[in-house]
């Protein structure tokens, strides 16, 4: 008898070891999710209190059909998302079976883009009042140091970009000016910079080349060279600059609102 019992127990045991290993096995699996061209607000896991809005995509899973949910730009892992642009993906979803207490329960991995449609926005107008960087009004705790970009492109004679004398960068039509966001955590407003407020929506432009101050429209991870550099501006650059010369130009970064954030600088280089 006492036998039988113990048999029973083992087996009792032995279900419930195997019950409770299925229970923290993840779930992967394969989903197509859509996102939009507009942006959302979202807040931190610590943010109860809603303080601390940030800006987040918008997206669609196959299995919420006619919801957006917000989700981090940096959230699916090998996909850079552009403002302005609405894509259709397929993407590996793993659901945690022991998530971190402080952390999303779920990760997401691109699989494929199944389209990338631009979404054409009106240009930009910029306020008949902006005539010279003194007529930029400055956000809240502006400037600051936030963002960095990269301080010398080289062009030769044939349009080609470099980002030194020998690394070769995207085409002229392709290629961006990326802006890096190297503000510290240890600085006192970090969480308050993370609002759409302190985001780098905008860049006001100031050419050497030109008195008009231009507006253009920043993506995601910072704005197209072709934008900040028209097409007769890169001519002249490729066709009449000499080996060696130098043009600087200026990016008034701004938020939504076309208020400034921070001022940076490049320089141009005819290799």
């Amino acid at each position: 008898m006492k036998s039988v019992v113990k048999s029973v127990l083992l087996l009792i045991s032995m279900f419930s070891i195997i019950s409770c290993q299925k229970e923290e096995v993840d779930i992967v699996s394969e989903i197509s999710v859509s996102v939009s061209s507009e942006t959302g607000i979202m807040y931190p896991f610590f943010d109860s209190n809603k303080e601390n809005p940030i800006e987040c995509m918008l997206v669609m899973t196959e299995d919420d059909p006619g919801i957006w949910q917000p989700l981090e730009f940096n959230r699916i892992e090998g996909f850079v998302y552009e403002r302005g642009h609405e894509y259709e993906l397929r993407v590996m979803r793993t659901l945690l079976a022991n998530p971190p207490m402080d952390a999303p329960d779920r990760t997401y991995k691109l699989k494929s883009i199944l389209s990338d449609k631009l979404v054409v926005e009106p240009e930009v107008p910029i306020e008949e009042e902006i005539k010279s960087e003194d007529d930029i009004v400055y956000e809240e705790l502006c400037p600051f140091e936030k963002y960095a970009i990269w301080p010398h492109y080289f062009v030769d004679s044939e349009g080609n970009i470099f980002s030194d004398m020998d690394s070769p960068k995207p085409s002229y039509e392709h290629a961006r000016i990326y802006l890096e966001n190297v503000l510290s955590l240890d600085d006192p407003n970090w969480v308050k910079f993370q609002k759409v407020t302190y985001q780098a929506t905008y860049s006001y432009v100031l050419s050497p080349l030109t008195e008009d101050i231009r507006l253009v429209r920043n993506e995601s991870s910072g704005p197209m060279f072709k934008n900040v550099i028209p097409e007769d501006e890169f001519n002249h650059i490729t066709q009449s600059m000499q080996s060696g010369e130098e043009l600087k130009y200026t990016l008034i970064l701004a938020n939504v609102h076309k208020k400034g954030l921070q001022r940076v600088e490049f320089i141009i280089v005819k290799k």
